[in-house]
């Protein structure tokens, strides 16, 4: 499990999406879990889904062939911790987390120069395993890559966490993660 971490506007969204696809292109079961700070939608509108969370529904279901959702109503109970969220995904070889800047696990830290809030995360904690960033980092005390290095980002999260994927027998499937140190 790697975090992917950093202000509002730094890239964290891109980067994310660029390392599942190049996990994924690497033969990986990519799972991730992206933070929200706000009261978003996945059945915005006039959906079936939509109308029975309106209509009171706590919990909705929406199925199909291709891909299924729950979706959960809080009703003004404490948002799930991330060990719950955690705790909801299926097996994989990698769970990448956009966002919980506070959660206790390696993270890549995102900066962009058009960041609203430049204060690096790095210098405070000691889960951030490396920096991706579109300007140079001169004072860095872990190594720095360029927002569009994919590849070397993640080879450095394979160096840091251990190798990901080990492949049990000719069916393809893949063993889970091994526990991040100090989980």
């Amino acid at each position: 499990m790697v975090g992917i971490v950093g202000w509002k506007k730094s890239g964290k969204t891109t980067l994310t999406v660029r390392l599942v696809e190049e996990f994924t292109r690497r033969g990986l079961k990519v799972a991730t879990v992206k933070h929200a700070h706000h009261a978003f939608q996945i059945d915005e509108g006039e959906t079936d889904s939509a109308r029975h969370r309106s209509a009171g529904a706590q919990q909705v279901a929406v199925v199909s062939n291709e891909r299924w959702a729950v979706i959960n109503e809080l009703a003004g109970a404490p948002e799930p911790d991330f060990d719950e969220v955690i705790a909801w995904l299926e097996p994989c070889d990698l769970i990448l987390v956009e966002g919980y800047k506070s959660a206790a696990i390696p993270k890549i830290e995102a900066r962009r120069l058009q960041s609203h809030t430049r204060r690096p995360l790095a210098v405070d904690d000691p889960k951030v395993i490396a920096i991706a960033a579109d300007h140079a980092i001169g004072d860095a005390a872990v190594p720095v890559f360029s927002l569009d290095d994919i590849g070397a980002i993640a080879d450095q999260i394979e160096r840091s966490i251990g190798p990901l994927g080990t492949r049990q027998g000719e069916s393809g499937s893949r063993a889970a993660p091994a526990p991040v140190e100090g989980e």
